[in-house]
């Protein structure tokens, strides 16, 4: 059952075992929407699996001092994304990938690639991102593996919907461009 952000700050503002209901309701709710968002910035399980338990610990420490002012899913993804940005940034982590097999058969139908691998084309995607500038590659990852709206997203990013429209045109321009280069490279081997 989903339960409403009204609902879920007033259990949280309740009682002890009530805050303890209202934090296992957003553990339960978001935590499957927010893994993925991790996982996109880190490339690794282990390490979205140490990221979402960071946020959910700040989000249990919080709690109790959310006003309500914007959704609750757009505070998590404020704080999920800060917490995988920093722990890249103190690990000086260098990206690894795991991604699902619908997105790579997407992108495997897309440019063509059928017969190559789906860890060979998963590889190129995200080398391909990792070329991107980081506001680019975010709006690319929250809509094409997300699927948000760009209304959606500028509510989690504050940027406008132009303004994020603009940098997914560009990222999909460079990611093609990148994607047919490779495609190109192999045709030739």
């Amino acid at each position: 059952m989903k339960h409403s952000d009204d609902d879920i700050l007033t259990l949280a503002k309740q009682s002890a075992s009530s805050y303890n209901e209202a934090f296992t309701i957003i553990v339960t709710q978001f935590g499957p929407r927010l893994f993925p968002q991790i996982q996109r910035l880190t490339k690794n399980r282990q390490w979205t699996e140490d990221c979402l338990q960071n946020v959910f610990i700040k989000v249990f420490q919080s709690l109790k001092d959310f006003r309500g002012d914007s959704s609750i899913y757009s505070w998590l993804y404020r704080i999920a994304n800060n917490e995988a940005l920093n722990y890249i940034k103190k690990e000086k982590i260098r990206f690894t990938s795991d991604l699902g097999e619908t997105s790579i058969e997407v992108i495997a139908q897309d440019f063509g690639f059928n017969n190559i691998s789906t860890e060979v084309i998963e590889w190129h995607l995200m080398a391909a991102i990792e070329t991107l500038p980081q506001k680019q590659a975010e709006v690319f990852e929250l809509k094409f593996f997300q699927d948000l709206k760009f209304s959606e997203i500028s509510k989690l990013t504050g940027v406008s919907e132009g303004g994020l429209k603009a940098n997914y045109h560009h990222a999909v321009k460079k990611i093609e461009e990148y994607l047919r280069l490779c495609d190109t490279y192999s045709s030739n081997l």
